[in-house]
């Protein structure tokens, strides 16, 4: 059988995803007809059932192409900073480092001391940072930079693997 690499499946599935919605919309405009009563039904090139047709099969592979994506998550590793992680582990780690890399830039911005508002005539309100802005706006780089350099190595990842899968039909 002829195979893609997993980067290749990563892309087909958004393909798929996107051909779906478009005979969704298809199937919409084939299904009715606004016809003066007693009149003939138009006729056309492509039915209703065609698109029902080509939705069933795209969505057939779309399931088979999904189960492979996901084994291969399963199945496969990166080393990153000495561990051994499955590509699945990788991915929600890269979420994690964004997340975390945004909240650090987030407290980063802030202000050591801010001044509220005034409490009578001598003294005032201030809001205080318990921790230091300056580092979590180093941190916020360090983890972006994490994050960035794991995303290239997963993507690099999933040009090495391999999936029994024809993309003829679609590519």
């Amino acid at each position: 059988m002829p195979k893609i690499t997993l980067a290749e499946a990563v892309k087909l599935k958004s393909v798929l995803s996107k051909r779906i919605h478009e005979l969704e919309e298809e199937m919409d405009r084939l299904a009715f007809f606004e016809i003066e009563k007693d009149s003939p039904l138009p006729t056309q090139k492509r039915q209703f059932q065609d698109a029902e047709k080509d939705i069933d099969e795209i969505r057939k592979d779309f399931r088979l192409l999904d189960k492979l994506v996901y084994r291969a998550n399963i199945d496969n590793e990166i080393q990153f900073n000495g561990d051994s992680l499955s590509i699945v582990e990788a991915i929600e780690l890269a979420t994690q480092l964004r997340a975390k890399a945004r909240k650090c830039k987030q407290f980063g911005s802030a202000q050591k001391e801010e001044f509220l508002y005034m409490i009578g005539e001598s003294s005032s309100m201030l809001r205080v940072a318990a921790f230091e802005p300056e580092e979590y706006r180093i941190k916020s780089l360090e983890n972006e930079r994490h994050a960035n350099r794991l995303s290239n190595l997963i993507n690099s990842k999933n040009y090495t693997i391999e999936l029994e899968f024809d993309q003829d039909k679609y590519f």
